[in-house]
């Protein structure tokens, strides 16, 4: 079932716009960092390194949670649960590094940013949304 309405993924595509990535510390504690991101199909994807606490926290446990938001009124948020999967495949890397480049630092920067970020360690991560809540007008 794809959850990502057309409402749901104009917002998360629109600009560049953070995610705010949730998951559980390997001693219980909750920890949010930021991710650079985009929408492929019906998954919200980003990379980061395996060996990194976000890529050893996936590997232990692939339930995460990312919040999207919008802060200039009216305020706005997504939030996206879901379950992860990752892949090292080198093509895959490359191409979703390229995309995020893109989005976030424009495409005279993509092959760039694809090239350093598409490498070797790194791990793209597809997280599947099992449940999205958003709100659109916060202060309406």
């Amino acid at each position: 079932m794809n959850l990502l309405t057309e409402p749901v993924r104009a917002f998360l595509a629109a600009g560049t716009r953070t995610g705010k990535l949730a998951w559980v510390g390997i001693d219980g504690r909750p920890l949010v960092a930021p991710v650079w991101f985009v929408i492929d199909g019906t998954d919200l994807v980003f990379n980061t390194g395996r060996d990194t606490p976000k890529g050893r926290a996936i590997a232990r446990d692939p339930r995460l949670a990312v919040c999207v938001d919008d802060e200039a009124p009216p305020y706005a948020f997504v939030q996206v649960q879901g379950v992860a999967t990752t892949s090292e495949e080198p093509a895959e890397l490359l191409r979703t590094a390229t995309a995020i480049g893109a989005r976030y630092m424009g495409a005279q920067r993509a092959e760039e940013f694809g090239q350093r970020n598409g490498v070797p360690g790194e791990l793209v991560v597809r997280i599947s949304p099992r449940k999205i809540t958003a709100n659109f007008d916060v202060t309406g």
